[in-house]
């Protein structure tokens, strides 16, 4: 707001690219659900939970630090894991140190989902973003959105969000 209480109204140019980046990114999540539900049955979300154990010992994290590396909600998390464990991608147990925290930990059989679906996932990335833009643009999205979620993690309502 302005001094006067007026909104800063975007210009021509500032609403033209924030209405492209809104029809983009809802187009570029879609396309890359899209594709991984045709190929492996399985959706972003869940091909995004996959890649946040793989990546950590054990392919093991509890629930509530995979929630905020997501920057999901804790019970959009729960959900998406339940439906992962029915189909035996993930195990759900207590933490060993305290017994109160929940702990999800990648099947070998997961891991082997993830293992074929990832060259299908980073093809489409690449083929809808990466390729599309300049090296140099490509970066500098990558910066904005850095500034965006440093930003926005301290408003967040579950403000425990931190790198894995």
């Amino acid at each position: 707001m302005t001094e006067t209480g007026e909104p800063r109204w975007l210009d021509d140019t500032q609403q033209h690219s924030w209405r492209a980046l809104m029809m983009g990114i809802t187009l570029l999540m879609e396309r890359l659900d899209d594709d991984l539900r045709r190929e492996f049955s399985l959706s972003l979300n869940e091909y995004e939970v996959m890649v946040r154990l793989s990546e950590r010992p054990g392919r093991a994290m509890r629930m509530a630090q995979l929630a905020d590396a997501m920057a999901h909600s804790r019970s959009r998390v729960t959900h998406t894991v339940a439906r992962m464990e029915a189909a035996g991608y993930v195990t759900r147990g207590t933490t060993p140190e305290d017994g109160r925290g929940v702990i999800a930990t990648m099947t070998d059989m997961g891991y082997e989902l993830l293992v074929r679906a990832a060259p299908c996932h980073v093809e489409s990335v690449r083929r809808n973003l990466v390729d599309l833009a300049s090296e140099e643009d490509f970066a500098a999205v990558g910066r904005v959105f850095d500034r965006v979620a440093d930003h926005l993690v301290t408003r967040h309502p579950e403000a425990e969000i931190r790198n894995p």
